[in-house]
């Protein structure tokens, strides 16, 4: 699932120049000193990433200096806390339920691998996944 995210993160960043970062509330994610407040805490964060800007997505998830008002915090969000993607100038968006991503301690992490993978190979033999071509089609 976290593969699919990056991908579209940057599908909609290459296509729109920015896309917006639904972030649940996590111990794991590091906002600097900033910190959740406690409306974040409940609701989660919008981070909002565009394409000059100077951040990495590794296989753990985002690094990046983020700017709250005029601090610049260093950051970190795992992949598995984000849990929507979208552009309003693509008019589209990618939301991860939550009843499907449930969290699991980070000792864990090549046997949630693997038990993707397992879930993700059980789904395309039921049918269950659809593949999108996010190509741009040209006219």
């Amino acid at each position: 699932m976290n593969n699919l995210k990056k991908h579209i993160f940057f599908e909609f960043l290459n296509l729109a120049g920015k896309v917006f970062v639904l972030v649940k509330y996590s111990e794991n994610v590091i906002l600097g000193n900033r910190g959740f407040t406690a409306e974040e805490k409940k609701n989660g964060i919008i981070l909002v990433f565009n394409s000059k800007m100077n951040f990495m997505w590794d296989d753990y998830g985002i690094t990046a200096t983020l700017v709250f008002g005029s601090s610049p915090q260093k950051c970190f969000i795992p992949s598995d806390d984000i849990v929507a993607l979208y552009s309003p100038e693509l008019n589209a968006q990618f939301v991860v339920s939550s009843s499907v991503q449930q969290p699991t301690p980070a000792t864990h992490k090549e046997d949630r691998f693997e038990e993707q993978q397992k879930t993700l190979k059980n789904k395309q033999s039921k049918g269950q996944v659809i593949k999108v071509d996010f190509t741009k089609k040209r006219k």
